[in-house]
């Protein structure tokens, strides 16, 4: 089986511009492609998961992944699938985030010799001189198509500014800028992106030959991926201090039924033969199989397989009764917190992460949805005492054990 065989039947792909193209490229190992990241936090997290999945897959077979960081369309936001404008970001924070970027990245990608090359758009875009910008990029836009576009339709009637309405022709540049300095004849992005990725596709083909060998495609449900990892807590992180392994593990333990196989086929290296027979017999137990080997899978992925280890054993103990495990999640709370050694169980709830508010633990008390040592609590108003190993526990899966400092 090709890389592009096995790319399509793990449902990776959606659009492509020039397919036989692309498939010879990407089966010989001479597709030098690029996948844009915007540093909009200090940590990546499960959004961006597929695309550092496929960017490994690609490079495993030979290609050369170039990572493109947005410090300078970070500056102004993307219009694409958003009905409000990016916060904007000042360099010097930024720049920060683009130095985690790179060390979180290098647990995928084999940035050694040359195999894969990290850049930072503001290298270029911040140097641009206006004038000059018009007159050799902006004369190959028709503004009629650029307002033709959905991402730009969802801005029209709130109001688009002109400083979003460039966000089309500096991704376009920035591919112009990749084509001319290092070969880079592909780019992947989410389907929300496939406008702009045609307009540099456009702007290659218009400015430098109608020949030029620069072409797109898309990622199957990037823009689902993007949604991932968005829990009652805040992101999924993959920064350990943002989000524990356990945690981490817990999330990809608990997808729904209906996306186990499909996480499995995008994000795991399990090879598709596994899991299209594992696929055949999916019920029942066959269920929870499939979510824990995802789990494993991707926490080994991010966090190591020492990590992933104690994550699962940590997992089976607690799913088994004995709630005693030392790698269980914790979460320490000042003693000047409490009353008398005690806590009220509303708030208990909250400081464990387990609820972002008060009336959502209510909810889940009156729910009969919150257990601490095995005792289903039924009062929202209870003080619980503190004065030794506490685990506090919601629903069936998400534990946390309370220690007192």
């Amino acid at each position: 089986m090709t890389t592009f065989e096995e790319l399509k039947r793990r449902g990776l792909l959606a659009q492509l511009t020039d397919e036989k193209e692309i498939e010879e490229l990407v089966n010989a190992g001479k597709a030098t492609f690029y996948i844009g990241f915007d540093p909009t936090a200090d940590s990546l997290h499960v959004g961006h998961f597929m695309a550092l999945c496929l960017m490994k897959r690609l490079q495993m077979a030979g290609n050369k992944p170039i990572v493109l960081i947005g410090g300078g369309t970070a500056m102004i936001g993307d219009p694409s699938g958003k009905t409000d404008m990016r916060k904007m970001m000042t360099p010097e924070t930024i720049q920060h985030n683009v130095d985690c970027f790179k060390k979180q990245m290098s647990r995928f990608i084999d940035f050694s010799e040359d195999k894969a090359i990290i850049v930072n758009n503001a290298d270029w875009l911040m140097n641009l001189n206006y004038i000059e910008l018009l007159r050799d990029v902006g004369a190959h836009f028709s503004v009629n198509r650029m307002l033709s576009h959905e991402c730009y339709k969802q801005r029209m009637e709130r109001g688009l500014t002109f400083l979003e309405f460039n966000y089309m022709i500096m991704q376009s540049y920035d591919f112009l800028e990749l084509f001319q300095k290092y070969g880079c004849n592909m780019q992947f992005g989410g389907d929300d992106q496939w406008a702009n990725m045609l307009g540099g596709t456009e702007l290659i083909r218009r400015k430098l030959s109608k020949d030029a060998y620069a072409m797109t495609i898309t990622l199957l449900l990037n823009s689902e991926g993007k949604k991932m990892g968005k829990t009652e807590k805040g992101a999924v992180w993959l920064d350990a201090e943002k989000t524990s392994p356990y945690d981490f593990f817990q999330y990809w333990r608990n997808v729904a039924d209906a996306d186990v196989i499909k996480c499995l086929k995008m994000l795991t290296f399990v090879s598709i033969e596994e899991i299209e027979e594992m696929e055949k017999t999916m019920e029942g137990a066959e269920f929870n199989k499939a979510k824990e080997l995802l789990a494993y899978e991707l926490t080994k992925l991010v966090h190591g397989e020492n990590e992933a280890e104690k994550a699962r054993t940590s997992a089976r103990e607690l799913f088994g009764g004995k709630g005693n495990d030392e790698n269980m999640p914790t979460v320490e709370i000042d003693s000047a917190e409490l009353n008398d050694g005690a806590m009220g169980l509303l708030t208990l709830v909250v400081k464990a992460g387990l609820a972002p508010s008060i009336s959502e633990a209510r909810r889940l008390v009156q729910q009969g949805g919150i257990t601490v040592n095995d005792e289903k609590m039924t009062d929202g108003r209870a003080m619980i005492k503190l004065d030794g190993d506490v685990i506090i526990r919601k629903g069936k899966k998400a534990f946390k054990k309370i220690i007192v400092k």
